[in-house]
């Protein structure tokens, strides 16, 4: 009987249990935390992650925000500091302009400190949160903190950002997935020969979709990035299966057969032929566990844990679907718009010399633009800068560019310092930051008071905010933006002058540790491409049994990848430092389903009998339809959302990926099958199986010429 003839018996048991799993797997999608902030992904034995633990162990304080205040006297600024104070999970709030004491003349205090207290017009509220910056603690915090204060006040820092991406990524998450269902859906009706196929597919696809965000319970937490993107992605990268599935089925009731003998023969060829494929994409999402940066994990296991419920659902739900449905889906067959494939592929093997040269000239522009650097690092970009956006939508953005205007502020970090500095020691590092280029203000304890005013005369509120456990807090503001050159160096002298009086101490916040993601996410980018290029080879080695092939099909993919990427480095499009890493190995996993489907074919056909043209141009000619079905769905549905998000890191990521699938399909179409005519013989020598069909050949040529 088989797998397939057991799954047409108990296929009303097969149904009925796929319906009841959805039950715990909606449960644990709702019941999935979601992490918006993306520098908890950083590892936790980096010397800034230590330092934000030692924040949080030892003043008891996580996320930060400081607020700026325009056009309010000092009285309203007292008000609002005071309303902030009430709103739970806020730890301390300290109002600048009550830091100075009024017995004491404003002329004694450092002159900076006078400055950054308060100016004619504006004026800065400091405020920390007991819980991390990503905590729903702190998050609600800002929100409170926003309902209560007047429209003068501006609330800037990682927290805030936080707020303004989850509340966007909340607003249309929901629309990426119905604009990737639609669109794919269209792409599909068209160039599927039925109307209702589609429709089932998506209904199977939508069941593995489930299966797989409720299973991320599991995971304890996922990133926004992961909830936003692998629905669509998981979408995009399953349908070949549906595809392979759907074709195989006609096939075999073409050749007479009734539907259910059809369907058990369509599941067991179609499981044959997509295990080499899912275990190759498998194998290139899981290579983004390997990343120190642990979002590339999480986002791996999910994509990974996606291609299985995909296959699992392909050969289990969508067949009982479609048995279920067999009378509609013969009443709503069509003729599909899909060219003749035959005459394309003979066509293609004509002229395989010219596709070469293509491949020849396009290859080294596109390994000098993929090695462009144009990556960025700053974690705000991840939200974008859309004109679309309301400017409700990114408060945030408002706050900064009043901090940057107002007070010269770009950057806000932190240093924790023995508690036990002396005076004298700790004015004089104070003044040194101060004179660092672009350090706008240094707010500590010994930087209030200088030499000349003791420590006594500060308020309890500060003191006890800014000294705990045996340590002080120093407060320290950039004009430089995060993962700028002049930031990094800026940091590299904070450190240099803060070791000098204290070995202990630790500069902390989202600069250094943008810093430390730098220098470690390059070493990441070439672990992963290595790991996921090397799983990929090794499967298709054993899958095709082939020491040629693995690398006929890695070298059309990755000129499909770096042409991809390429093309952003020639065009100066700044991209995040996740999205590359991300695309290309999402770019390798798809594409290798259709290197491989039409590689497995020229295989078959060589081995029984037929010529290499031949061989080829039947490889091509049954591939093309499943290839340019399946590109054409994920280039709508990832298009679609790309072009509909107004999240940078969603946008640049799905767009490069739209790209991707149409470059992907065209090297699969026109420049594989060139490089398979090309190097026929080589693939016959080194592929067990052929050798022999390349002897009798060889043989026959001889006596043809003799």
């Amino acid at each position: 009987m088989g797998f397939g003839g057991k799954i047409v018996k108990y296929r009303h048991a097969v149904l009925i249990i796929a319906l009841l799993l959805l039950i715990p797997s909606v449960m644990g999608y709702y019941a999935t935390r979601i992490n918006y902030d993306m520098l908890t992904y950083l590892p936790g034995n980096i010397e800034t992650m230590k330092g934000q633990d030692l924040l949080r162990d030892d003043f008891g304080k996580g996320g930060f925000a400081i607020v700026v205040t325009e056009n309010m006297d000092k009285d309203q600024v007292k008000h609002m500091a005071n309303e902030y104070k009430k709103i739970d999970h806020v730890a301390d709030v300290i109002n600048l302009q009550d830091v100075l004491n009024p017995d004491i003349p404003r002329e004694m205090y450092p002159k900076k400190v006078q400055d950054n207290m308060g100016k004619d017009d504006s004026a800065m509220i400091c405020i920390f949160f007991d819980t991390q910056t990503s905590d729903e603690g702190s998050l609600n915090a800002v929100s409170k903190m926003r309902k209560v204060s007047t429209k003068e006040c501006f609330i800037s820092g990682m927290t805030a950002m936080v707020v303004d991406l989850k509340n966007l990524t909340n607003a249309e998450e929901g629309k990426y997935v119905m604009i990737a269902v639609i669109l794919s859906l269209l792409a599909m009706m068209l160039l599927v020969d039925s109307y209702l196929a589609p429709i089932l597919f998506l209904q199977s696809i939508g069941v593995a979709i489930l299966y797989n965000m409720g299973t991320n319970y599991f995971m304890g937490e996922i990133s926004f990035v992961t909830k936003a993107i692998s629905a669509v992605l998981q979408l995009g990268v399953t349908m070949d299966y549906s595809i392979f599935l759907w074709h195989s089925y006609e096939e075999h009731l073409d050749k007479g057969k009734d539907h259910k003998e059809a369907m058990a023969d369509a599941i067991n060829a179609t499981l044959a032929s997509v295990v080499g494929s899912s275990a190759t994409t498998m194998a290139g999402f899981l290579a983004l566990c390997f990343m120190t940066y642990t979002m590339g994990k999480d986002l791996g296991i999910c994509m990974a844990k996606g291609v299985l419920c995909g296959v699992i659902c392909s050969v289990t739900v969508l067949p009982t679907i479609m048995l279920l449905f067999k009378k509609p889906l013969e009443k709503t067959r069509h003729r599909s718009l899909l060219p003749d494939a035959h005459k394309l592929a003979r066509g293609l093997t004509a002229k395989y010399g010219l596709y070469i040269g293509i491949l020849c000239v396009l290859l080294v522009p596109a390994v000098i633009g993929y090695n462009m650097d144009n990556t960025v690092y700053d974690f705000t970009q991840a939200l974008g800068n859309s004109s679309r956006l309301d400017k409700s939508a990114v408060q945030f953005r408002t706050a900064q560019d009043k901090l940057k205007d107002d007070f010269g502020i770009n950057t806000t970090m932190m240093i924790i310092a023995d508690a036990d500095l002396s005076n004298k020691d700790g004015s004089a590092m104070s003044r040194e930051l101060e004179d660092v280029k672009g350090i706008t203000s240094v707010l500590g304890l010994d930087a209030f008071t200088g030499t000349a005013i003791p420590k006594s005369a500060l308020p309890n509120e500060l003191t006890d905010a800014l000294v705990a456990k045996g340590h002080q807090l120093i407060i320290v503001n950039s004009a430089y933006k995060p993962s700028e050159e002049r930031c990094n160096k800026q940091i590299d002298e904070m450190n240099a002058i803060v070791h000098k009086y204290d070995k202990t101490a630790t500069v902390i916040g989202e600069a250094p540790a943008t810093k430390d993601l730098i220098q470690m996410t390059s070493t990441d980018f070439n672990r992963v491409n290595i790991i996921s290029i090397a799983a990929v080879f090794v499967i298709i080695l054993l899958v095709l049994r082939s020491i040629s092939l693995p690398f006929i099909l890695v070298l059309a993919i990755e000129f499909a990848v770096f042409l991809n990427l390429g093309i952003s480095g020639f065009t100066g499009k700044e991209l995040l430092f996740l999205i590359p890493v991300c695309v290309s190995t999402i770019q390798l996993g798809s594409t290798v389903d259709y290197a491989i489907l039409t590689s497995t074919r020229y295989k078959t056909e060589r081995m029984s009998g037929k010529g290499k043209r031949d061989a080829v141009t039947i490889a091509s000619e049954t591939s093309i339809p499943s290839i340019l079905t399946s590109a054409t769905g994920f280039f709508a549905g990832t298009f679609g959302v790309g072009m509909y998000s107004n999240i940078e890191i969603i946008s640049d990521m799905c767009l490069l990926m739209a790209r991707g699938a149409v470059i992907s399909m065209l090297t699969v179409i026109f420049i594989l099958p060139s490089l398979l005519m090309a190097l026929d013989p080589l693939i016959c020598r080194t592929t067990r199986g052929m050798r022999e069909i390349y002897r009798k050949e060889r043989e026959q040529k001889k006596l043809a010429a003799k």
